[in-house]
């Protein structure tokens, strides 16, 4: 999660120079597990501190075995994030790897980063403290944190989506009914919804439900809802026209749209033109690239293509409804 922040060099740091304060465990170091450290003849890997501050984000108790046998110094990874970044990132490692966190740590931990990071989804939060996302949402409900919020928060996939998803949930219902093919991911990123919210709205659909939890009203007939319906299906009859259009009609198009000085002159236009021109690649050009990708690299290079597959998806369902 801060990847960016955390320093791939290590380095060896004198032990009294490190701090072991703040630490999400309550219950403090665990004796037993410190010598069992201390005795092992397994290479332990390099603590990671919080440069500005020098106390220990992740590897306590690695700390207290080397000083236990007597080292002066230890291997160290510098994170440059802030105090609350840090606290996040030592609550993640440790439930993730070495003595893992009691409930009542991750708890409370979770509490601590509600308030310190409020724009994030309670799953976000969730994955982080080893809870479940019910049990952050009522952690958050007790505290005055929800006051803060703005409309919207930051989800485990990095995307910001709002906190009332209503307009999203009637997004979503209108791309389903234009295009039942889509898929929940597709759904979710045209709508600004996530994928398990697109998920139930399928569902209270195919019931013949409204797409919102409680009803609202049914949907304004016309309007511009209805000018949206009616660009999703233009959408949907592209992308099926698409699939039969020949490579020569397809190069054609791309040159035309170079040609045009709307795209031609500015930064954002030129970039979508070279996203084109490299997808304009023949059926054999494909194929050869399709044979030559390494077994090992296969399933990571599927789940990518049908990534990008669903972006361009994505972009083709909204481009059509910026012009309704």
């Amino acid at each position: 999660m801060f990847e960016q922040q955390l320093e791939e060099v290590v380095i060896e740091v004198d032990i009294a120079s490190i701090s072991t304060a703040e630490s999400p465990r309550s219950s403090g170091e665990d004796p037993e597990h410190i010598q069992a450290l201390a005795e092992t003849e397994v290479t332990l890997p390099p603590i990671i501190v919080h440069r500005s501050t020098m106390r220990v984000v992740d590897g306590a108790h690695r700390l207290r075995a080397a000083e236990l046998r007597g080292d002066e110094k230890i291997k160290v990874k510098f994170f440059d994030g802030s105090k609350a970044d840090a606290f996040v990132l030592a609550v993640g490692s440790n439930i993730t790897h070495g003595l893992p966190l009691s409930m009542t740590d991750r708890k409370s931990a979770a509490a601590r980063i509600i308030v310190s990071h409020p724009q994030w989804s309670d799953r976000m939060i969730a994955s982080v403290s080893g809870i479940s996302a019910g049990t952050v949402a009522e952690i958050r409900r007790r505290t005055s944190a929800e006051e803060t919020v703005s409309g919207s928060r930051i989800g485990q996939d990095g995307r910001i989506r709002p906190i009332n998803s209503a307009a999203g949930r009637e997004l979503a219902s209108r791309l389903i009914t234009a295009n039942p093919g889509l898929s929940l991911r597709q759904i979710a990123r045209a709508a600004g919804i996530s994928p398990e919210t697109a998920r139930d709205v399928r569902n209270r659909m195919s019931r013949g439900e409204d797409p919102l939890p409680k009803a609202r009203g049914a949907a304004k007939a016309g309007g511009a809802g209805g000018r949206r319906t009616e660009a999703l299906s233009r959408s949907t009859a592209g992308a099926a026209t698409a699939e039969v259009v020949p490579m020569a009609d397809r190069l054609a198009a791309v040159h035309r749209l170079t040609s045009d000085p709307a795209l031609r002159f500015n930064e954002t236009g030129r970039r979508l033109l070279r996203l084109l021109n490299i997808n304009m690649l023949s059926a054999e050009e494909w194929q050869e690239i399709i044979a030559n990708v390494p077994p090992h690299c296969s399933s990571i290079v599927a789940s990518l293509a049908r990534e990008c597959a669903g972006m361009w998806d994505e972009i083709a369902v909204r481009v059509d409804l910026q012009l309704a």
